[in-house]
């Protein structure tokens, strides 16, 4: 019987599933990697989150790996190349928490709009300033989608409820739809008024959202962030912020977060940027939970075992 290890907390029915396939699942929650490579050589699988990185060393301590599969949308958190050389079979789960993406996004765009999150604060500090609050409205806008992957197609089949125009760039040729016309970047920093970042953590991305990006638009825009944190400069987009060039920002995710995404610092000290952030009316912030949903929990579970059975 084959045999593998799940490294992180999942729902139930991942497990059930997987022992439905055949396969017999041990649990190791709290070793460190190191005390997990000790164990891992008899393992023909792996199920893991975010909890370390799966780099060479552990992949030599695992001879009898044949896959490893990750509770998520990216693989970052391993060594890709590796693994392929190894001939070893990388899964990951997009498809379980693109919906919650998409609704995350969404309603972050319409709280930043509406200033919500600000006139709820201040409403329960006894103010009730109605000007100062007046929003706008998303109908004629043009929506800009940075990578058109799981997480940006979703965005945009939201988005087909509103009055809107909908972009997209990505480095891929070919992947518009009926729900977003891809563009060229000079076109999408020519027309967009709202950028949502959809990318995943690679070499393309990284710090791409940096101030010779953002001076390139032509009209001041809305920034989200539910991809990966290490998209954007967080100095270099407080300071648009503070010119005027960022109208507002909504981030899921900070490029101060832990490899694991569990904790938000490395270390304690407080980056001068996020202190801004943190004081920031036209920020909204939330703690990487953009696919973190009762809902995507078990539709990630049912991908892992949807893929997994296609191996058998």
């Amino acid at each position: 019987m084959k045999r593998i290890l799940l490294l992180d907390k999942n729902h139930p029915l991942l497990q059930k599933g997987l022992e439905q396939l055949g396969y017999h699942c041990d649990k190791e929650y709290q070793k460190s990697k190191e005390e997990v490579e000790n164990v891992i050589q008899p393992y023909q699988g792996i199920v893991i989150r975010s909890r370390f990185k799966i780099d060479k060393k552990f992949i030599d301590a695992a001879p009898n790996l044949q896959f490893i599969a990750r509770v998520g949308a990216g693989l970052e958190s391993i060594d890709v190349e590796y693994a392929h050389k190894k001939g070893i079979t990388l899964i990951a789960a997009p498809e379980g928490n693109r919906n919650a993406v998409g609704e995350h996004t969404l309603g972050m765009l319409l709280s930043l709009f509406n200033h919500l999150n600000r006139a709820d604060r201040e409403i329960r500090q006894g103010k009730w300033l109605r000007e100062a609050n007046r929003g706008i409205e998303l109908d004629g806008k043009t929506v800009g989608i940075i990578g058109y992957g799981n997480m940006g197609k979703a965005f945009a089949k939201k988005l087909k409820g509103f009055e809107v125009t909908t972009i997209c760039y990505d480095i891929k040729e070919g992947v518009g739809d009926a729900n977003c016309r891809q563009v060229s970047l000079q076109q999408f920093q020519e027309e967009a008024d709202v950028v949502s970042v959809h990318t995943p953590h690679n070499k393309s991305s990284y710090k791409m959202i940096n101030t010779d990006f953002i001076a390139a638009f032509r009209k001041p825009f809305y920034l989200l962030n539910t991809g990966r944190g290490t998209a954007v400069v967080t100095d270099d987009l407080v300071e648009a912020l503070q010119n005027g060039k960022i109208v507002g920002a909504g981030l899921d995710v900070l490029e101060y977060e832990k490899t694991s995404f569990e904790n938000l610092f490395e270390n304690k000290e407080l980056p001068k940027a996020f202190a801004y952030l943190i004081n920031a009316d036209n920020v909204l912030l939330s703690p990487h939970v953009a696919g973190w949903t009762v809902e995507s929990k078990i539709k990630l579970a049912q991908t892992i075992v949807e893929k997994v059975a296609l191996l058998k």
